[in-house]
């Protein structure tokens, strides 16, 4: 009996010993894994920490990143004051639509229109900044983002070199150089490939997140806050939220739409917040910009309304 109860022993004890090295194996991986998607997942106020330096965009910039979809314009846009009117629901009811037309030039956004909103957004575009998945709904309404009679629009559009760049003889480039063609009041320029390249690196350099790695996709307003900030002396910009608006335990108390014209369309702070977290699939980092934003509008002169940042 008591070899039996010593050969249970020592079974109960093997027992214990492997149930603990596999609970200790189990949490060196859940560790490792831990810390390969804090690398890429970081919070910005972590990640900000592994950018090499602020990069100076005033002499990062350089006109000669943008190629013309007909002829040989050049990027000569140069303007004193800007509004930069984003597409949020934010600017609705503002009545903000004076002011904006009395800046020198006005920078708006993929298919963003004015026509019914001039009250809250203006009437006068300078500068349109067109994503790739954008190029359909824009020229689907020429009247209103094509030919305007009392102006004399810049169209920059981006995306991929291989849909956008000059060699590019898709669809896209196709269909962007005959409406330039057609519409000779506008100039056309899409992103040359090497600058394309030089945005990835401004994000990184900006934010310490290389965008590749974590799947993410630079959004429109990124690119046109770096555009902004090339071409304009001073920039108001109207309806962006500051990066802490939608708090995860703190959300907003009212549910606005992404878009000021799509007033059906998704919730503004859950989209931001699912971007934000998302793991898989290609994301925007719209909070992580927008706390870029923050630090460069004391280096650019920019200052944020409807709703103002404190």
């Amino acid at each position: 009996m008591g070899l039996k109860l010593s050969a249970k022993g020592q079974q109960s004890h093997r027992l214990v010993i492997f149930a603990a090295i596999f609970v200790l194996m189990t949490l060196l991986i859940l560790y490792g894994s831990n810390n390969v998607n804090d690398n890429i997942y970081s919070p910005l106020h972590l990640a900000i920490n592994k950018a090499i330096k602020a990069t100076d965009l005033k002499k990062w910039s350089g006109k000669d990143g943008y190629v013309p979809f007909h002829g040989n314009k050049t990027m000569s846009l140069h303007c004193g004051s800007c509004a930069l009117v984003t597409s949020s629901s934010h600017v609705l009811g503002s009545r903000a639509g004076a002011e904006i037309d009395r800046a020198q030039c006005v920078i708006r956004m993929n298919d963003a229109p004015t026509l019914g909103f001039e009250a809250d957004v203006g009437n006068q575009t300078s500068l349109r900044v067109v994503a790739h998945s954008s190029v359909f709904r824009v020229v689907r309404r020429p009247s209103e983002f094509l030919h305007r009679p009392d102006s004399s629009p810049v169209i920059i559009f981006w995306g991929p070199p291989n849909k956008m760049g000059k060699d590019a003889k898709g669809t896209l480039y196709r269909l962007i150089q005959r409406v330039s063609t057609t519409y000779s009041n506008m100039s056309c320029f899409s992103i040359t490939a090497s600058k394309m390249r030089r945005f990835d690196s401004l994000f990184h350099r900006e934010t310490g997140r290389d965008r590749q790695k974590s799947h993410s996709w630079l959004s429109t307003g990124w690119f046109t806050m770096v555009i902004a900030i090339e071409l304009c002396d001073s920039i108001k910009v109207y309806g962006m939220v500051p990066p802490n608006h939608c708090g995860k335990f703190k959300p907003p108390a009212k549910k606005m739409p992404y878009h000021y014209y799509k007033p059906r369309g998704p919730d503004e702070c859950v989209t931001y917040l699912q971007h934000e977290g998302g793991r898989r699939g290609n994301h925007h980092r719209f909070i992580t910009e927008k706390q870029v934003f923050g630090r460069w509008a004391k280096q650019y002169n920019i200052t944020f309304s409807h709703p103002k940042w404190v």
